[in-house]
């Protein structure tokens, strides 16, 4: 049984009152999400137990850090189903493990006249860096299409992922629309012409059931502060043959094997791709939210999901004048509700309802190609995680009711 209260009680962030004792409704998930406590007590725990900087020293708190930094890529390698924890290198966050497949693997590998496939909702994370790469090799960006429900035509995959495709990078799920892309069918035709496929897991990872080998890619990329872990670390997953043979993203300590006035060679992985102190505070922290995850379990937190997102739908349905953006069917989506209302600029929305005590996001969510294809230019979002109920769903519509009251606006 999902004791809901059980699980907001770990979470001291969502007892907080804000704007004159307002409860919190913390619905910007798919920005950040909130902590639990056994997350917090970790990183309070490494800097109060054991801080010291890792794989250096061979003093007592410098091997009970290495120990533990290197015990959370294992845990991280078991979480998405890797076998290898080599496969896992720490970075920053999505952003970063992206560019690196990019400069590091992309450089070496894309020529004049290659084709990169993208998808027209794409975050910028996942489309900046390819558009840096194409104008610096001469390649060529495509891109799967959206129709009016949000989604991509399984159909696309195979006319688009031709011969001259060298890689597909697609977002597992959009961060705007919800949408769930049929990742595993582009890795499997990105495979028959000898692409590549890359994953944008940002997303999906901290909400749904996630698997390397049954997506089939070669590359999945995802950040910890979404998936309840703190900012700082994210990582990138890639296949072991593809990490070996690709050249450093950064040159410094830790990533080296020797280093010679005029040359140098590199470390085995996955150090290799991590140059200098990592956020070690951080990475083991992460451990503490993987295990949060998996004792709440992936699978009863996505049936949780569905419903409170389903039910969001339902609610702002009821309301004239709402637009929602994304599948209708709560299958094919995840808990990111996107909308706008009437004809109220959603940064006047996000306002009013902060007002009452809900956190929402309006703009453009780092997607603006989406809000072109769209029509608008900023949508309002919100978005849904372990912890959130029905009932904040409420408060959101009736913060929504008051918004039509002050402005007095009709539908448009």
């Amino acid at each position: 049984m999902y004791d809901i209260d059980r699980i907001r009680e770990d979470f001291p962030i969502l007892s907080r009152k804000v704007h004159c004792d307002k409860p919190l409704v913390y619905l910007d998930n798919a920005a950040t999400s909130q902590k639990p406590r056994s997350v917090i007590d970790a990183l309070s725990h490494y800097y109060e137990h054991y801080n010291a900087n890792i794989h250096r020293g061979i003093h007592a708190l410098s091997e009970q850090a290495s120990d533990e930094f290197e015990d959370a890529r294992e845990r991280v390698a078991s979480f998405i189903g890797s076998g290898d924890p080599n496969e896992v290198i720490f970075v920053r966050n999505t952003t970063e493990a992206l560019n690196l497949v990019a400069q590091a693997w992309g450089r070496a590998n894309i020529r004049p006249g290659d084709e990169i496939v993208l998808s027209e909702m794409e975050h910028h994370s996942n489309l900046v860096p390819w558009q840096l790469l194409a104008q610096e090799k001469g390649a060529n960006l495509k891109f799967f299409r959206i129709d009016d429900n949000g989604e991509i035509d399984p159909g696309q995959i195979e006319d688009l992922i031709g011969e001259r495709v060298k890689v597909v990078s697609l977002t597992h799920m959009s961060n705007v629309l919800g949408t769930i892309n049929p990742v595993e069918l582009a890795a499997k035709r990105a495979h028959e012409v000898g692409a590549l496929m890359v994953v944008d897991g940002a997303q999906s990872v901290p909400h749904l059931p996630v698997d390397v080998a049954e997506l089939g890619c070669d590359f999945l990329a995802f950040s910890g502060h979404k998936m309840l872990g703190p900012m700082g670390v994210g990582v990138l997953w890639g296949r072991a043959e593809l990490l070996e043979a690709m050249d450093p993203f950064l040159g410094g300590g830790s990533m080296i094997r020797e280093v010679f006035l005029d040359r140098s060679t590199w470390n085995e992985l996955p150090w290799k791709f991590e140059a200098g102190t990592p956020d070690v505070a951080d990475v083991i922290a992460l451990t503490a939210a993987v295990d949060y995850l998996e004792s709440v379990g992936m699978d009863a937190i996505r049936r949780h999901e569905m419903e409170v997102a389903s039910y969001t739908v339902r609610a702002l349905t009821d309301l004239d004048g709402v637009r929602i953006y994304g599948p209708q069917d709560p299958s094919r989506r995840g808990g990111v509700v996107a909308f706008n209302y009437l004809d109220i600029h959603p940064h006047d929305i996000g306002t009013i309802v902060d007002g009452e005590g809900v956190a929402i996001r309006a703009g453009h969510h780092c997607c603006q190609p989406l809000m072109r294809r769209l029509g608008v230019p900023a949508t309002c979002r919100a978005s849904f995680y372990l912890y959130n109920t029905e009932s904040e769903t409420d408060v959101l519509v009736d913060a929504l009711k008051q918004a039509r009251e002050l402005f007095g606006s009709v539908a448009v």
